[in-house]
């Protein structure tokens, strides 16, 4: 049987309402500023800790996420060569097809009712800011940030829209240190072009916090660094390294470099994220300022269309479960100290 599926419009509340609606304290404001100048400080060097940007690969369940990061608060304490950034991950970027992520759908049903998405985006990010857990995201809509952008500390911009003008627009108008993928075959350069795209000040159409079209200007971002998420081969060795750093030194880009030990560099497997994470702290490059990896409170992943669903479980990518990411944690923190 077909479903008639029409085309609709359906309109949201304007990110400054929704900001007036659920405002930031001046603590909270606070933390955000030290935590984003604490990633700039790690990225070029004056910070000797590891950035640690882990967490679920996508946001699903908030009840799971908020369970997580209070197991998190608690081990961070035994890490203190880490500066640890939980991911928060609102939006899914699609080859194919499949769900689109916590903000598009919030139901998981294929309701698409986005104007919950955006709130519960919101109320979710000002819980985790009055845990102080600092936090992170991938910017894939170029609207979403709008509604959240004052409450995160990093962003990310995905392997497939690296490439994108308009995500180099954006990341240069955020505040907030940014970090381009390399494009899904491997290559740095189109990530490299995107840093330096990004550090120029843009002149684009976007959207107003009153929810209007609008010019906007921006000044420019000069945090910007790269990111080795692996391609055809996975680009976490010692070798890659030094040829992502050359080109950054070629270019005059003085910023530390990150790795992601899921997607291409570990085949998407929990398992092998482990033995990239290992990898990483025990050959430990100077260059290397940030590592990412998937974590939550189970063991891999499952359907999102198997119902019912099972607590602390991925319904997107593989990632670590809660006892082997204390036993890798402190495993990095060890070759770290």
């Amino acid at each position: 049987m077909t479903t008639n599926i029409r085309a609709s419009v359906h309109l949201l509340i304007s990110p400054e309402n929704l900001k007036t609606q659920l405002p930031l304290t001046t603590d909270m404001c606070d933390d955000i500023s030290q935590w984003r100048q604490t990633i700039v400080d790690i990225l070029h060097g004056k910070d000797p800790r590891t950035l640690l940007i882990m967490g679920p690969c996508s946001v699903h369940d908030p009840v799971a996420v908020i369970a997580y990061a209070q197991k998190l608060l608690i081990l961070r304490e035994e890490c203190p060569s880490l500066f640890i950034v939980m991911r928060t991950y609102f939006e899914k970027p699609r080859t194919r097809k499949g769900w689109s992520g916590f903000m598009h759908d919030p139901m998981l049903n294929g309701s698409n009712d986005m104007q919950t998405g955006v709130i519960k985006s919101r109320e979710l990010l000002i819980k985790l800011a009055k845990l102080r857990m600092p936090t992170a995201t991938e910017t894939l809509s170029l609207i979403a940030p709008q509604y959240i952008d004052d409450l995160l500390s990093f962003a990310c911009i995905g392997a497939r829209t690296t490439e994108s003008q308009p995500h180099r627009e954006l990341a240069s108008g955020l505040s907030v240190p940014v970090g381009f993928k390399n494009s899904t075959n491997g290559g740095v350069s189109v990530a490299i072009n995107s840093i330096i795209s990004a550090s120029e000040s843009k002149v684009f159409m976007g959207v107003h916090q009153n929810g209007r079209v609008a010019s906007i200007q921006t000044a420019g971002n000069p945090h910007c660094c790269l990111v080795l998420r692996g391609g055809i081969e996975p680009n976490y060795d010692s070798d890659s390294v030094n040829f992502a750093a050359t080109q950054l030194e070629n270019e005059n880009i003085e910023t530390g470099i990150i790795i992601d030990a899921s997607h291409g560099n570990s085949g998407k497997k929990w398992k092998e994220q482990i033995n990239v994470l290992k990898h990483l702290v025990t050959h430990k490059h100077s260059k290397v300022r940030g590592i990412m990896m998937e974590s939550f409170l189970c063991d891999g992943n499952q359907q999102v269309q198997n119902k019912p669903l099972i607590y602390g479980l991925s319904v997107t990518d593989e990632c670590i479960g809660w006892e082997k990411t204390v036993s890798t944690l402190r495993y990095m923190e060890y070759h770290l100290k």
